[in-house]
């Protein structure tokens, strides 16, 4: 009589690992090597490009600071290149232009930066405010005038800001509001409309994604105290977007010392303005009219000096006020 048949014994499938195993194997030495190799792989593009657009443009431009060009003969004997040490520096630091670029950037910041700011974290709120409809079409429709490009803005505005062909100017003298956007004393309002028009809904859509990490737990926590939702809004959501404030700031200040393409148009139909309104303006007018790559280029470290100070001080009120 045959053996009766019998089935085999079945394999329990694989366990997977739970914490409580321990911890997992070290990986060998040969796979972090990897790993190391593929970072740096990644990095290298990054590097080589900002080698090439950032560091030796820099290095080239703390060169040529050292030179200025000088004639010979009375002017008939040509430029020649000679050693001029910090001469330059000096010639800028004492230039009343390029120090008086300075006091209307700080005018400019004065007032741009509270309206873009502040704008911007205003309509954040109110997108993210619980009775807000159609977000998504309000996000996109604040962040088209960031799509246009600066100088294509500037032109735009340029022709809203001319007598004559533009309807807001129109509209004005029908009210009887006498407004010269190219005054003396108006034409900056004109360059911070410009630049508050472009960046408000670029920055308020960074502010609206800090406001989506925002726990929904503590704002509800906060309506159950009986917190309303403008209290709410000032005194549980914008300080704990604190950091992406800070950022925001910190950002828009070091765009700001590099103003160039709005006032550089307005001054197109504001002659009050100067062709020397900004640093970076009297950069450009100093290299490619006056010729004196010299000077721009220590007008250029100069300002790049300003710029990395101005961040650190803009960092470190950050800091105090993210931790008070």
């Amino acid at each position: 009589m045959a053996a009766p048949l019998t089935r085999p014994a079945k394999t329990p499938p694989p366990r997977a690992a739970s914490p409580s195993d321990g911890p997992a194997a070290p990986k060998s030495p040969g796979a972090r090597r990897g790993q190391r190799r593929a970072v740096t792989l990644f990095m290298v593009p990054f590097f080589a490009l900002f080698t090439a657009v950032t560091v030796l443009p820099m290095f080239y431009a703390a060169w040529m600071s050292l030179f200025r060009e000088e004639s010979s003969g009375l002017g008939f004997g040509g430029t020649e290149r000679v050693f001029a040490g910090f001469g330059n520096f000096t010639e800028a630091l004492t230039n009343e232009a390029f120090l008086r670029s300075f006091g209307h950037i700080a005018f400019y910041c004065a007032l741009y930066i509270p309206a873009m700011v502040g704008g911007a974290l205003v309509l954040a709120l109110l997108v993210d405010s619980a009775m807000a409809r159609a977000r998504r079409f309000f996000q996109i429709a604040y962040f088209l005038p960031h799509a246009v490009p600066g100088l294509i803005a500037s032109l735009i505005w340029l022709y809203l800001y001319t007598p004559g062909l533009s309807p807001i100017t129109d509209v004005l003298d029908a009210l009887g509001a006498n407004w010269n956007f190219f005054g003396q004393d108006e034409a900056i309002y004109s360059v911070v409309n410009i630049s508050a028009w472009q960046w408000t809904g670029y920055n308020m859509i960074i502010f609206y994604a800090g406001l989506q990490a925002v726990p929904r737990e503590v704002l509800e926590a906060a309506t159950v105290d009986g917190s309303g939702a403008l209290r709410t809004a000032l005194q549980v959501k914008v300080p704990m977007i604190r950091p992406t404030v800070v950022l925001t700031l910190l950002f828009t200040c070091v765009g700001a010392i590099q103003l160039f393409d709005a006032p550089k148009l307005v001054q197109l139909r504001a002659n009050t303005m100067g062709e020397d309104w900004s640093p970076t303006m009297f950069i450009y007018t100093a290299a490619f009219k006056g010729h004196d790559y010299g000077l721009a280029a220590a007008s250029s470290l100069l300002l790049a000096l300003v710029a990395g100070l101005l961040s650190f001080v803009v960092t470190k009120l950050g800091n105090r006020w993210k931790a008070s």
